[in-house]
């Protein structure tokens, strides 16, 4: 793995790899949180946290082996420590909010996190186009007035929470990608979220962690939610500038509440299937921002 990588203007063709990336990962991530949410009744959103992170870590530092690279330095090991907690923290406080809320509709609070990045690094009149499209999608996913759908204040604020949680995981997953190469970032983050949250999910599960049916589908989730969507995150950080990325994490509440309804039944509504063409609307709105006015990012 090569050192810090030069700067210069990414193509459309590393445009168009960041965004399949992004895409794939967040199918991968929703699709994952689906499986997680089955193993809540045993171990709880904290062992299944915790889990998720152990394999997730175990997964990359096989593959990356980011040592072979030398050493953090210094100010490298301060970003990924920043790095490593706000993922840990976004991931324990999402599956918190899913233990009472359904998929779509975390997803779709959680996403308020990103969007405000967004819409505070925007430059052009086009991303405030595509950050309203947005923003009609998101209300029309939140249930209001539809009367049979309660909202958990609790699991609403966890949902809260993890966005802002969300936000710092993609300042400084950009931030470190610029100094680091991204395995490395991704397999020292991920370790650095287990090293957080397992002595957690070890006070509220204990030896249930332990149980072989739970390890091998938390090994599952952790492929799905961890070691493949944080790798190709690393990817889509180091090709499009933070707000691209943020705006077309808008698709994500569309995508949670397509995997909430193949994989746990949670019927999507009129109004969210209108919701979700907007969000992708925006999505491949600001694809096209990114495509027409390049960022100067540095690659692998």
């Amino acid at each position: 793995m090569q050192g810090p990588p030069s700067q210069h203007v990414s193509s459309p063709r590393s445009v168009l790899i960041a965004v399949i990336a992004v895409i794939f990962a967040m199918f991968s991530v929703t699709a994952g949180a689906a499986v997680a949410k089955g193993l809540f009744g045993d171990i709880g959103p904290e062992g299944m946290t915790g889990l998720r992170n152990a394999f997730g870590a175990l997964i990359l530092l096989a593959f990356w082996r980011p040592w072979r690279a030398g050493w953090p330095n210094p100010a490298q090991i301060k970003l990924l420590l920043i790095y490593g907690v706000n993922l840990g923290v976004m991931n324990l406080l999402y599956y918190m909010s899913l233990r009472t809320l359904p998929l779509g509709l975390a997803v779709a609070i959680e996403f308020i996190g990103p969007f405000s990045l967004a819409l505070l690094n925007s430059r052009q009149w086009r991303d405030i186009v595509w950050l309203i499209i947005a923003l009609a999608g998101l209300i029309m996913l939140l249930p209001f007035g539809s009367g049979h759908i309660a909202v958990d204040p609790l699991g609403a604020l966890y949902a809260l929470g993890a966005g802002a949680a969300w936000a710092m995981y993609i300042v400084f997953g950009q931030k470190a990608g610029a100094v680091m190469a991204s395995g490395r970032v991704t397999a020292y983050g991920t370790s650095i979220a287990a090293l957080v949250i397992m002595p957690i999910a070890w006070l509220h599960a204990g030896p249930a962690l332990l149980v072989a049916p739970t390890l091998a589908m938390a090994l599952v989730v952790a492929l799905f939610s961890s070691a493949i969507p944080y790798s190709l995150d690393m990817i889509a950080l180091t090709r499009l500038p933070t707000r691209t990325f943020g705006i077309l994490m808008s698709v994500e509440p569309a995508i949670g509440a397509f995997s909430g309804f193949v994989i746990l039944g949670e019927d999507l509504t009129l109004r969210q299937q209108v919701a979700i063409l907007c969000v992708i609307v925006a999505s491949f709105g600001s694809t096209i921002s990114a495509s027409k006015s390049l960022p100067i990012t540095p690659e692998l």
